[in-house]
């Protein structure tokens, strides 16, 4: 057992001693991971996901390719490996869920699982509705004609124009079929999030189809979705070893990569320094690492008390990033073989998000032989890519509010799909995707949850439970990061998100009516304020004066917390002055 000596009053050798003790008994309860290779499977899964395909690589070309690296690797170093460690290492030893965890850690910041668990719930509502789009893609690829590649369908007006026109760059009010396909087609997009219209009956059907796959994989808890990740975590490589094989051998496939990749010298120091660079370098490190919403602490949980999750964790980041570049090779092979057949430049063709994956790719595709093969491929990649992440934020949410609200559960959370399945939903999965499932959201998480574990629990007593259950030493670096640079750059990039603020559109050219927005603030400060609101519960509720917390601070965890926090003002400053932030 590890012996860790009291240090401000906050954890005794008995605290450790118990929560060991408990392991054994508590694991025969929840269970456990099969094998070493379920859990590194599993947690690849979650963290490999849609955005290392249709984000990473646009963020790299929009931002000067090989600059968009400084900053990129300076997160990776400073706030996502480190954090990545801090979740793992949390839930392997506490054998607890993501709100769990907190209140045998630190009982004051409970409110950080609240609040990703919210997060999660919110980000399950948009990937569902991803999910059922690349499906009815999927269906429809294979058709003898892809719909996306002709003008001659009922949904196309006078403006359509076919994607391998040797016209397309002399053309200027023109659509492309794909784009015609993706807005009037699958959306029936209404002229806005005013017209509410009536539900997209297809999109529904695959809706169900997909919640049921992601039921099967979680059905028995983590037995079923130990052996589920075989499949869902491989085959995608699979796939995109193959679309990159076949995107390398394309004509104008050099020109695609040299775009993403090669460095604008007289570009970079003028990229680096910009703030924009650095907030997207940010949001792109903490969601593609899942940091701050507590999936890693629920998937570590499930893991022996003795596994090597030090290592673990470093190969599995590494494995995250080289997948994201990766994928760019494969994304922009294709986009320069399709800006090469237009004979217009990349940037024109180059998307984002949606765009790339249900407009600028399909449009690709249509112009390569056997367009319905490549098709095929590349949306069964990003099925898989999504249902991995899904599947696992669905069971760590709905166990969550299962517990909580076990009769409510089935009934609303699937209602809540509805409002994305109307013609005007598009624009509520853009007001959810950019408010509620925001970057800036994940980044106040980790400031608290970096300041909690590296100040208020203990930066050392992190570094005596990892040599405990691994055997290993952490390198001292990770404690720098906990103390000092994960909750500096996260607060940095936070009030930098905020400062940088711009009220969304949709399309360039849809202006939100003014209580969309302030909706899209009420999902975002929902997250944001459990924090500072459930800290000043415990504060307001501990019982007793300051100086009679200071002679029982070893008595309760609560009064423990509160006590340090008072030592230690600079924290509670932070606290107040994000709080203030994000209500300005």
């Amino acid at each position: 057992m590890i012996d860790i000596s009291t240090e401000n009053g906050l954890t005794s050798e008995a605290v450790v001693h118990s929560t060991t003790d408990s392991t054994d008994g508590q694991a025969e309860e929840r269970g456990q991971w099969a094998s070493k290779v379920e859990f590194l499977l599993a947690v690849a899964g979650n963290v490999v996901g849609l955005g290392n395909v249709w984000r990473f690589p646009y963020l790299c070309y929009k931002n000067g390719g090989g600059a968009f690296l400084v900053p990129y690797l300076v997160f990776v170093a400073t706030c996502g490996v480190p954090l990545f460690l801090l979740e793992t290492t949390m839930g392997q030893y506490t054998q607890e869920g993501g709100i769990t965890c907190w209140r045998k850690l630190c009982p004051l910041a409970e409110g950080i699982g609240y609040g990703g668990q919210l997060i999660l719930l919110y980000s399950c509502m948009t990937y569902l509705i991803i999910l059922s789009w690349a499906l009815l893609y999927l269906v429809f690829s294979f058709s003898s004609q892809l719909p996306w590649a002709s003008c001659n369908n009922d949904w196309n007006t006078d403006f359509s124009i076919r994607s391998n026109t040797s016209e397309w760059a002399n053309l200027n009010l023109t659509t492309s079929a794909a784009t015609e396909f993706w807005e009037r087609r699958v959306l029936s997009i209404s002229g806005g999030i005013e017209e509410v219209g009536s539900i997209r009956w297809e999109i529904l059907l695959c809706l169900i189809v997909v919640w049921i796959a992601c039921y099967f994989c979680i059905w028995k808890g983590v037995k079923s979705t130990g052996k589920v990740v075989y499949f869902t975590a491989t085959f995608p490589y699979a796939m995109l070893l193959i679309l990159l094989i076949r995107g390398l051998s394309l004509p104008g496939a050099s020109e695609g990569l040299l775009f993403y990749l090669l460095p604008d010298i007289i570009n970079i120091l003028m990229e680096v320094l910009l703030e924009q660079v650095w907030m997207e370098a940010g949001a792109q490190i903490f969601f593609s690492y899942s940091v701050g919403v507590g999936s890693l602490v629920v998937l570590g949980s499930y893991n022996t008390y003795n596994n090597n999750c030090y290592k673990d964790c470093l190969w599995l980041c590494l494995l995250n990033s080289c997948t994201s570049v990766v994928a760019g090779f494969a994304v922009f092979s294709v986009l320069g073989f399709m800006a090469h057949e237009q004979g217009v430049p990349i940037a024109e063709v180059a998307e984002s998000g949606p765009g790339l994956a249900f407009i600028a790719y399909p449009q690709a595709v249509a112009m390569m032989p056997l367009p319905q093969l490549w098709a095929i491929c590349f949306f069964i990649m990003l099925i898989l890519l999504g249902l991995d992440t899904q599947f696992v934020a669905m069971e760590v949410v709905m166990t969550s509010i299962i517990d909580m609200f076990p009769s409510v559960m089935s009934v609303s959370y699937l209602l809540a799909f509805l409002k994305f399945l109307i013609t005007g939903g598009m624009f509520v999965f853009q007001l959810f995707d950019y408010y509620a499932c925001n970057g800036a959201c994940i980044l106040f998480l980790c400031v608290f949850e970096s300041l909690a574990m590296g100040w208020i629990f203990g930066a050392d007593k992190l570094f005596g439970i990892i040599k405990d259950m691994t055997g290993m030493r952490a390198n001292k670096f990770f404690k720098i990061c906990w103390l000092y640079l994960a909750p500096l750059v996260s607060l940095g990039t936070f009030i930098c998100s905020l400062v940088e603020y711009q009220p969304l559109t949709f399309n360039r050219w849809y202006v939100y009516p003014a209580w969309a927005y302030t909706v899209g603030w009420v999902l975002a400060l929902s997250s944001i304020l459990l924090v500072p609101g459930f800290a000043l519960y415990k504060l307001s509720t501990g019982t007793g004066t300051l100086s009679q917390v200071r002679q029982i601070g070893n008595h309760c965890d609560i009064t423990q917390s509160m006590f340090y926090i008072f030592q230690n003002s600079h924290i509670l400053f932070l606290l107040l002055l994000c709080t203030f932030l994000a209500f300005s």
